[in-house]
């Protein structure tokens, strides 16, 4: 009964755990499920957005138009006089030519009563003269309200488009006719069929009119009323290219006013993230419909990883049930040793007992019980005379049989074998009397010989009642031998171990030694690769005073950019895999940071046709300032490169503990199969986007390195075709009071505030980057390309200026300065490294030296202290 029991307890427990993991399963797939809902409905609501304001752009290009044809002359006139005086064929060729300046479907003009008298495509077979369009809505509205638009079925055309009638009005204001644009949004329609969502847009009754999907096209949405289909039948705003209504079954409503929608169309059933947006100058309704599979994916995989866990649980338990198991069975092991162990002691206490049986049986005359043991065995009596004795004892000890008899003398014994060399070096008798003093005072005693043969004797003696001693030899050299073996076999693992243990730890030392001697080498290499990279730039901004061919010197000076780049991240990476790059962990606002960022790469991204968007912060975050910068700027770099078109969108994201800085792009994306391998060195997706400029691929791997210094998890999302997202998590910090923040950026910023800086540069870039970083830390900036334009345009004295580091440039300032100025101007050179006489000249002549590529905050701190006339350090 006890064990029916224990097993419906354990079923009963199994069934239970069951239960609960499934219940939980359940539960975690279903919240992942709605989670990625809500955020496909996120998604799809920004996406429409967009689409939206697309739209709305492509019918504001044309709402003008109208307005501006209902005030001209000739149409008019036209339609105030008589019909037989219109000159038809000089109307058409002017609708026709306002046609193909603007780009339009069709330009109708129709009379008071609904006639076209004109339009541009007079000339095709499809011609809209002398149709009668008072039927439709759009004249309708405009010689009711002045305006109208409609969309529909072209009459003549059989081609749909966007009406928008426009009525004119003749010297009394009265309404004379109409003149009708039809704009084409096929153009919607091949925007929208790159787009992996359903793009939808429904008019007034719910009908679908434009979709990138054909089977939604002319669909409704929702069955029509009575009255709607005979409000089409009599504009024929379809004809007859209606189709049935859609069944969409099982809406629930998401976040972002989205909806989970099944749509059940022929050949097309699937659950859909449906989103909307009313347009209401139209009347019309965009609407948005994603896949919801990703949602289905989700809740797969949370059930799999709450499955995998509840697993790995299961196997926990198993291990540990296994440990206790183990642990029990080592205790039941402890016992029975012990058991064995007092065993063998009550079998060594039986084996003394059995002897000394044996030795007094032997004495009272049965000596056939000595022979029965395997070792071997002397009894002695209270005089020291041997009275028994065994076959083995004699065999081990050689005696003759002459020596061994019943009443002989112990000590005739001793002394024989002394003889022999068996009592060991020293005074014979010394050693006789030693043993025999033994034998008097009948103590138990146990000790090993090694006699000069290479055997081993055990020797046992235990007294005997009454007197007398009994003495067992057994030889034990063979188990000496495989204890000493065995002892020699540990010390040699021993060694073997601390020898190998060695040389890991040389080996690793010397790795350690080698990753050094390469990051100084590369340092070194790089730093001489500098040297004349940075005069080949100065040289090569010398040649465009000098050159017509500008196009090949900006060629030049990309590449030496990108050269000098890939040499810096060279050094970079170096640093951070030899561990000699400290972070500087502080408390520090972010938006400065961001800010700054956001200006460099806006002019980048201006250069190259893309929009960068900043979205401010007011966090303070716990991370080195200076690494955190480099890791966004390779995120910055990275969308830059890969994103032909569209934008890049800098912001932050909070979370329970942390803060997120990511880097959004809508560039060509990251395949899923090629994930692993950006982040490793010198990898890169090797796309057309290469083609022109190729990378070194090392940012993202600076960026893996400095994330893994500081402790900031890093992130990585991609969309094939749609765009990528980086990020880094970094700790959220308390702001810190004014007074107790790191004043460099608030003084300076203070301080540089309505500052008037000049900056003389021919670098159109540099000049344009440079002058964005002025003007974000409050300077008044007068931007020159010559030294000559900055004196001619010359409206107040400058407080500090900025001269591009060549000296006909500098002595060219620096003498218009000493013209034109009551007092003295601090000027700031720009070099390039390592050009020791030419700093020695601006030295000598009170110059302040900076080299390029600028860095920010160097300069901000030179400035500020010029500014307050400090000396430098």
């Amino acid at each position: 009964m006890p064990r029916h029991s224990s097993r419906a307890l354990t079923v009963g427990l199994l069934l239970a755990l069951l239960c609960v993991a499934a219940a939980s399963t359940w539960a975690v797939a279903r919240y992942a499920r709605q989670n990625e809902l809500e955020q496909l409905s996120a998604q799809a609501q920004a996406q429409l957005q967009v689409r939206a304001l697309a739209l709305q752009r492509l019918v504001d290009r044309y709402r003008v138009l109208p307005t501006v044809l209902a005030l001209d002359p000739e149409l008019l006139n036209a339609l105030s006089e008589p019909a037989a005086a219109i000159d038809v064929a000089a109307l058409n060729r002017k609708l026709t030519q306002a046609n193909g300046a603007t780009h339009v479907s069709t330009l109708t003009l129709i009379d008071r009563h609904g006639m076209a008298i004109a339009a541009s495509n007079w000339n095709l077979p499809s011609s809209n003269v002398g149709i009668d369009y008072s039927f439709r809505p759009y004249f309708q509205l405009a010689m009711q309200n002045g305006r109208g638009t409609f969309y529909g079925i072209g009459i003549s055309t059989n081609l749909p488009g966007y009406f928008i009638a426009e009525a004119l009005h003749d010297d009394r204001g009265q309404r004379i006719g109409v003149i009708v644009i039809k704009v084409p949004l096929d153009t919607l329609e091949q925007e929208w069929a790159n787009n992996g969502d359903t793009v939808l847009l429904s008019d007034a009754h719910g009908i679908v009119f434009l979709s990138n999907q054909p089977a939604w096209t002319y669909r409704p949405l929702a069955p029509l009323s009575a009255d709607a289909q005979a409000l089409l039948a009599r504009t024929h705003q379809y004809d007859n290219n209606l189709l049935p209504a859609a069944r969409l079954l099982g809406e629930r409503s998401l976040a972002s006013d989205g909806r989970l929608v099944q749509v059940a169309l022929p050949k097309l059933h699937h659950a859909v993230v449906w989103q909307s947006m009313s347009l209401p100058a139209q009347q019309w309704t965009l609407h948005l419909l994603r896949d919801a599979q990703p949602a289905t994916a989700a809740a797969y995989r949370a059930a799999l990883f709450t499955l995998g866990s509840w697993l790995l649980l299961l196997l926990l338990a198993l291990f540990l049930q296994q440990r206790l198991r183990a642990a029990r069975l080592r205790q039941r092991s402890r016992r029975d040793i012990e058991r064995l162990i007092s065993h063998y002691a009550s079998a060594l206490r039986s084996e003394e007992d059995s002897l000394v049986h044996a030795a007094l049986q032997a004495m009272a005359g049965h000596p056939d019980m000595l022979e029965r043991l395997p070792q071997g065995v002397s009894v002695i009596d209270a005089q020291l005379r041997l009275v028994a004795w065994n076959a083995r004892y004699a065999e081990i000890f050689g005696y003759p049989q002459t020596l061994l008899k019943t009443g002989q003398p112990v000590q005739e014994l001793f002394r024989y074998n002394a003889t022999r060399g068996l009592l060991g070096p020293g005074n014979t008798e010394e050693a006789i009397q030693r043993r025999l003093n033994y034998l008097r005072h009948g103590s138990p005693h146990m000790y090993e010989r090694e006699r000069p043969d290479g055997s081993l004797l055990e020797i046992r003696g235990s007294p005997l009642p009454g007197g007398g001693f009994v003495t067992s030899y057994a030889d034990i050299a063979l188990y000496k031998d495989a204890a000493r073996e065995l002892r020699t076999l540990t010390s040699t693992l021993e060694q073997r171990i601390e020898k190998s243990t060695q040389d890991l730890r040389a080996a690793k030392a010397e790795a350690e030694r080698a990753n050094r001697n390469k990051t100084r080498y590369v340092a070194a290499a790089v730093h001489d690769l500098l040297q004349p990279l940075n005069a080949a730039r100065l040289f090569a901004g010398t040649l465009k005073n000098h050159t017509a061919d500008a196009p090949t010197l900006e060629r030049i000076e990309r590449s030496l950019q990108a050269l000098d780049s890939q040499l810096t991240s060279m050094l970079d990476l170096a640093r951070l895999d030899a561990g000699a790059t400290a972070p500087d962990i502080r408390s520090f606002a972010l938006a400065p940071l961001l800010q700054e960022l956001a200006i460099q790469f806006g002019i980048m991204a201006q250069a190259k046709g893309l929009q960068l968007s900043f979205v401010p912060t007011s966090a303070w975050v716990r991370s080195d300032p200076a690494l955190l910068r480099r890791a966004l700027q390779n995120f910055l770099s990275n969308a830059l490169h890969y994103t032909p078109q569209g934008r890049i969108l800098l912001g932050c994201r909070r979370t329970a503990a942390a803060l997120r800085i990511e880097v959004w792009d809508t560039g060509i994306g990251i395949p899923a199969d090629r994930h692993h391998i950006i982040f490793q060195e010198f990898r890169r997706l090797d796309t057309a986007v290469d083609a022109d400029e190729r990378s070194a691929g090392l940012g993202l791997s600076i960026v893996e390195r400095i994330a893994k210094l500081l402790g900031h998890p890093f992130s990585m999302r991609s969309w094939p075709g749609h765009g990528s997202v980086f990020g880094i998590a970094v700790e959220l910090a308390p702001a810190l009071p004014a007074a107790q923040a790191h004043g460099d950026d608030d003084a300076s910023d203070s301080l540089l505030k309505n500052r008037h800086i000049w900056l003389i540069q021919d670098d159109t870039p540099a000049r344009q980057k440079n002058s964005a970083m002025l003007q974000a830390w409050g300077c008044q900036v007068r931007v020159c390309a010559q030294p000559g334009a900055a004196a001619a345009d010359a409206g107040g004295e400058p407080e500090l200026m900025l001269v591009d580091g060549q000296w006909e440039r500098l002595s060219t300032v620096l003498q218009a300065v000493r013209d034109a100025s009551v007092r003295s101007v601090p000027v700031i050179a720009m070099l390039g490294r390592e050009q020791t006489e030419l700093e020695n000249v601006l030295r000598e002549t009170g110059v302040h030296i900076t080299y390029l590529p600028l860095s920010a905050a160097r300069l901000r701190a030179m400035m500020s202290r010029l500014l307050l006339s400090e000396p430098l350090r």
